[in-house]
């Protein structure tokens, strides 16, 4: 169906102007290679992506040719996990369904359930988990001491030869795992260490010899998924495993525990270049191991150099968020904003609004929904439910009691689930068009519903998606779409702080309305989907993710979150001679040495050839597509106060997302209790926050180099962006990278990481 489109000649469109970084992203991160070497061109990728769509979703000619108009304009996106892999032979085995979803979270109560994160991460999949006592409790006694042998050379075995499969020979008390040259090789010995630590037929010490031999080289290809190989970190997961397993002999593992054995099969997968990790944990309120699991990460010695500590350097690898299961105490809501602004860490979940969200089918009323959140304070929220819904069964009840697992960044909830997204790229339509933004709210609530008809291999996920089947409609470039919508007032308003002015409550009313109009199109969209399909109607369709890396195809302001400023040099991460980077120098852009390239004496490096030099920021001078808009230039967007955002978020919040939306609000020190006390409010009364990130904001940012966002004035732009055009050599950046793709770095395949590393400067140590 998609190639009779094709033949028609549907219009596609050029990434934007105002979004100059979208070819370095597009073939970083979304373009697969062909058979030959080549790389998919953004036409090739919406073939790809939109027959798989159609082929899964069984969708009609109308839905398909509504699908492909949008996805080549631009205007409303499937999920960045099917822009990789979505069309692909890869995809349409069962095996591998998972690898179609950016967002899941797994309830940590057996081992199983730490072999099926790694192999969610190794599909590029975020990863949640819950670590609360009510499931890691279930976990079996550590009973074992393991001692790890490493055998075999990685690469030996010729590739004829090779284990697919992981297999375990047990003679007495000596095990011997070879490991399996494939994803569930890694994971099936991953898991099988773990549960040697607890089985009963042993006796004493288990000597544990892992051979090695039968995994592939670092750079061979991975063929299906794509990318290529690096097990430069697979030895050290079973030594480190093991460290970890050993000290809680005679016990249950703690929370902070297993997140470190969760984190150490990350690390490897993120050595191993298959992509960047995402992950979060959630621990219980009163559980101060995991509060300050990361505290001290960090440590200073005598001569003022900073060390991270060996043994939780892994903790970096995931999100950790404590839930709340009774209102925080304003107190608690200081200490979290607190905490965060200082350290970047120590974010709260309200769960009662989760789990109220998240059961909203039963909960249909405000009055409803008011009278559970009192109930579920007081722990009788079970009790409730059986009163009122007694049709529920035990697994039923159980199931939607825990609906609060979050994926990596927030905006997802459930339990044990997967669910798909996809995006609307508001700045790419025109505010007094509505049904142009009901096409593209319409397309992309057919594109997450396509998936639905996927079905599991492993029981918890298919129940989950049975009887809690989610999808999550977002948005980028809200703040775009509204400069467009209500003008240059609007962002003098914002610069006010968002006050309660007669203007001030007009731009809520016409926010508000915008907002719940497309809401109202994703959820009657989905749900008439569903019933022509046969699926349960999903109670929560629609979300807001960060958007870091699709929001850069065509130049979006991230989610709902305002720009750094009109005007920014753009930083974009890639290896030491990356294809995509050499072509980036040809294309004009600047390239210089990351923040990770210094000299013997600490001093950061600037040229980018310099042999000591391993990574390269691709500098790109960006407008927004309202830069030039009169009376823009005067309004300083840095200044904009975290309770104007709050204020925003929770406009997004309330009218638009029935999950949670992911936020990101930025701080300065002097705001600390003016946001925490916000925040406690928030909960207290019941409009509906849940959880959020919070940064501490900066305003010397000279004291941070080589950031992904500098702001940069119109004058500088402006000459900048005529460098560019003076050193380009050529406006075809594909042909040109394809050329470099066949030099010395064809081997290398697409970068592992599929997004930038921060907005924001790293905290500094503490």
């Amino acid at each position: 169906m998609v190639r009779e489109l094709e033949r028609k000649r549907i219009s596609s469109a050029e990434f934007p102007e105002t979004a100059p970084a979208a070819n370095p992203v597009f073939f970083r991160t979304y373009s697969r290679r062909h058979a030959d070497g080549t790389r998919e061109t953004w036409e090739k990728v919406c073939d790809r992506t939109l027959q798989g769509l159609v082929e899964l979703g069984r969708l009609t000619s109308q839905e398909a040719e509504l699908l492909a108009r949008t996805e080549r304009n631009l205007k409303a996106l499937p999920s960045g996990r099917w822009l990789w892999v979505g069309g692909t032979d890869w995809i349409s085995k069962p095996k591998n369904f998972s690898g179609g979803y950016n967002c899941t979270s797994t309830n940590l109560e057996d081992w199983k359930a730490f072999g099926l994160m790694m192999d969610l991460a190794m599909m590029g999949c975020g990863t949640g988990a819950i670590l609360e006592p009510k499931y890691i409790n279930k976990l079996p006694v550590i009973r074992n001491h393991i001692q790890v042998i490493l055998q075999g050379e990685i690469g030996a075995t010729p590739v004829n030869q090779r284990r697919e499969e992981t297999e375990v020979n047990i003679q007495d008390n000596q095990v011997t795992i070879y490991v399996g040259d494939s994803r569930q090789g890694w994971v099936k010995s991953y898991q099988t260490l773990l549960e040697l630590s607890s089985d009963e037929r042993f006796t004493g010490e288990i000597q544990v010899n892992v051979n090695l031999s039968d995994v592939r080289q670092a750079g061979e290809t991975l063929k299906g998924f794509g990318g290529v190989a690096n097990p430069i970190k697979l030895p050290e997961l079973y030594t480190k495993c093991a460290n970890i397993l050993n000290k809680a002999i005679g016990r249950q593992l703690n929370s902070v525990e297993c997140c470190l054995l969760i984190d150490q099969a990350a690390v490897c997968i993120v050595a191993g270049n298959i992509r960047r990790s995402a992950g979060m944990r959630q621990g219980a309120s009163d559980d101060t191991s995991f509060a300050d699991a990361k505290s001290n990460l960090w440590q200073q010695d005598a001569e003022g150099n900073w060390s991270i500590d060996p043994e939780r350097d892994a903790l970096r690898m995931a999100n950790h968020t404590r839930v709340f299961h009774r209102k925080p105490t304003l107190e608690e809501c200081l200490d979290a904003v607190r905490k965060q602004y200082y350290s970047g860490e120590g974010a709260i979940q309200w769960a009662g609004e989760a789990i109220a969200r998240a059961n909203c089918d039963l909960l249909a009323t405000k009055e409803l929904k008011t009278d559970f959140l009192k109930i579920y304070e007081q722990g009788k929220a079970r009790e409730w439910l059986q009163e009122k819904y007694p049709h529920l069964d035990e697994q039923e009840l159980e199931h939607r009691l825990g609906r609060f697992g979050l994926n990596p960044c927030g905006e997802i909830i459930g339990a044990n689930f997967h669910c798909n997204l996809s995006e609307i790229h508001l700045n790419q339509i025109d505010p007094d068009n509505y049904k142009e933004q009901e096409e593209a709210f319409t397309a992309g609530a057919l594109s997450v519903a396509a998936l639905l008809h996927h079905q599991f291999i492993e029981p918890r996920y298919q129940y989950s998606r049975e009887i809690d089947p989610i999808v999550g409609v977002s948005f980028t470039g809200l703040f775009d779409f509204f400069v467009h919508a209500f003008g240059v007032e609007w962002l003098r308003w914002w610069e006010q702080g968002r006050p309660k002015t007669p203007q001030g409550i007009a731009f809520k009313h016409q926010e508000q309305e915008y907002l719940t109009r497309w809401k109202d199109i994703v959820h009657r969209v989905v749900w008439e989907y569903c019933d022509r399909h046969g699926f349960k109607r999903p109670n929560r369709c629609t979300t807001v993710q960060p958007s870091g890396t699709k929001s850069l195809l065509t130049g979006a302001s991230p989610g709902w979150h305002p720009p750094k400023s009109q005007r920014f040099l753009r930083r974009i991460t890639c290896r030491k001679n990356d294809p995509v980077a050499l072509a980036c120098l040809e294309y004009g852009y600047n390239i210089v040495p990351s923040q990770s390239d210094k000299d013997e004496k600490g001093n950061l490096l600037n040229d980018p050839f310099d042999p000591r030099c391993t990574e390269w920021l691709v500098e790109i001078p960006v407008a927004v597509s309202w830069a030039d808009l009169p009376g823009a230039d005067t309004i300083d967007i840095s200044k904009f106060n975290a309770l104007a955002q709050m204020d925003f978020y929770m406009q997004v919040q309330q009218f638009y997302v029935t999950h949670n939306t992911s936020a990101t609000i930025e701080l300065r020190e002097n705001e600390i209790e003016l946001l925490g006390t916000r925040i406690y409010e928030a909960i207290r009364d019941d409009e509906g926050y849940m959880s959020a990130a919070l940064l501490a904001r900066f305003d010397d940012l000279q004291t941070f180099p080589r950031l992904p966002f500098e702001p940069i004035s119109k004058e500088r732009y402006e000459k900048l962006s005529k460098e560019v055009e003076m050193r380009r050599k050529t406006d075809d950046f594909h042909t040109v990278l394809s050329r470099y793709d066949f030099g010395e770095m064809s081997e290398a395949g697409p970068a592992g990481c599929d997004s930038d590393k921060c907005m924001m400067p790293e905290q500094s140590p503490n």
